[in-house]
């Protein structure tokens, strides 16, 4: 592995160096004072971030597809009718997991590289009474970032108690996403996105109707029972053994993010997909989501100009820059490349990237611009031409 490698993928993502040095801390007794101390931190913090009075009761060892099975298992059961919003990989395996469990789900879908429409949404609802809605916020498969806030106010509109279940995993600590304000139910995250830190942390708020729906909900759990989890916070602690090094570098990574602040937070996220997007356009490349008011602020998705291919652009930014993208899934495999840019990422590395890809483009035979891009991406910098919803 070259010392060098710089991943610039939607996750997992680089680690700040304070929350690094805290992986390796000792071992504490997860039952005792000294943990409950750390566990309250982390869950405080995780209340600011997802900008909730109410609960987060997951914090637990698993991926942030674990915790999109707990918020299904915790509150429906089988044969509940589940609309499930599909616009890429993501939101395909979303609702494939809540059909394993039993639940009756209905796929609306999209094309790639494009939105769901808060109309459409509203007419489907109205066909039956479903019972929840199953959102994917940030696709990264495609890099499209779903009007949550306009989707969930028009579920609303037509069913005023469905469950919103909400993929929040590659979005949370990215855009702006008021929990309470926009009264989602159960919103997952997972930690190797922008909390900074390593795979293997999930997170969930849970609303006061979720809770109720819990009551009645009849899908097996047991890790990922949301009561287990609720009855241990109130002992410092979680019901199953947690990922204790991964708390110690969460504590450290939400001492950084409040520190800069949400809003800063967001506007640094808004900037950087702004210059990027501008930095691939100025080189004559295409990028998968034209339309800037959905294109995700975590990943930006590009099509390789013609007659080279993706992946080979991915294999020689490894070989001579030691910079790692992303490659396409499902059936934009071999289609596109993605540059992740969430979390521990400045505007510097956006530089770095698109100065890296032009040479490396020139290098394969593409017609461009040397310099074209970042020039770009320093004017977007410069003048604040960010991507504005």
């Amino acid at each position: 592995m070259n010392e060098h490698m710089r991943l610039m993928l939607p996750g997992p993502t680089p680690i700040p160096p304070s929350a690094q040095n805290a992986l390796g801390r000792p071992m504490i007794n997860h039952r005792g004072p000294e943990f409950a101390e750390l566990f309250a931190r982390c869950m405080d913090g995780m209340r600011w971030l997802f900008q909730t009075r109410g609960d987060v009761v997951l914090l637990a060892a698993a991926s942030g597809t674990g915790g999109l099975e707990s918020a299904i298992a915790n509150t429906l059961s089988p044969g509940d009718r589940v609309l499930a919003l599909v616009a890429g990989e993501f939101g395909a395996r979303f609702a494939d997991m809540a059909e394993q469990f039993g639940a009756n789900v209905t796929r609306l879908l999209v094309d790639y590289g494009q939105a769901f429409s808060p109309d459409e949404l509203a007419s489907q609802l109205a066909l039956v009474p479903y019972r929840a809605v199953l959102i994917t916020h940030n696709e990264t498969s495609t890099a499209v970032m779903q009007p949550l806030e306009a989707l969930t106010r028009a579920a609303r509109r037509v069913h005023p108690d469905i469950l919103i279940l909400v993929d929040a995993v590659s979005s949370l600590g990215v855009v702006d996403l008021p929990v309470d304000a926009w009264d989602l139910d159960v919103v997952v995250s997972g930690s190797q996105k922008a909390f900074m830190i390593p795979p293997g942390m999930a997170a969930a708020s849970v609303s006061q109707r979720a809770w109720e729906a819990s009551k009645v909900a009849t899908m097996p759990r047991y890790y990922w029972s949301f009561e287990q989890h609720k009855q241990f916070e109130g002992k410092g602690q979680t019901p199953w053994t947690p990922a204790l090094s991964l708390m110690y570098a969460l504590d450290e990574s939400l001492k950084i993010m409040q520190a800069e602040g949400l809003p800063a937070i967001f506007a640094r996220h808004e900037t950087m997909t702004g210059m990027l997007r501008r930095g691939a356009e100025a080189m004559g490349l295409e990028l998968v989501v034209t339309n800037e008011a959905i294109a995700s602020r975590s990943v930006t998705a590009i099509y390789p100009p013609a007659g080279i291919a993706a992946d080979a652009v991915r294999q020689r930014m490894q070989a001579d820059f030691g910079l790692v993208l992303a490659g396409g899934q499902g059936k934009m495999a071999g289609k596109i490349f993605r540059i992740g840019h969430l979390g521990f990422y400045q505007p510097l590395d956006m530089l770095t990237v698109l100065a890296a890809l032009e040479v490396t483009l020139v290098r394969m035979g593409a017609e461009l611009h040397l310099g074209a891009g970042v020039r770009a991406a320093q004017d977007a910098l410069l003048k604040g031409s960010v991507v504005h919803a």
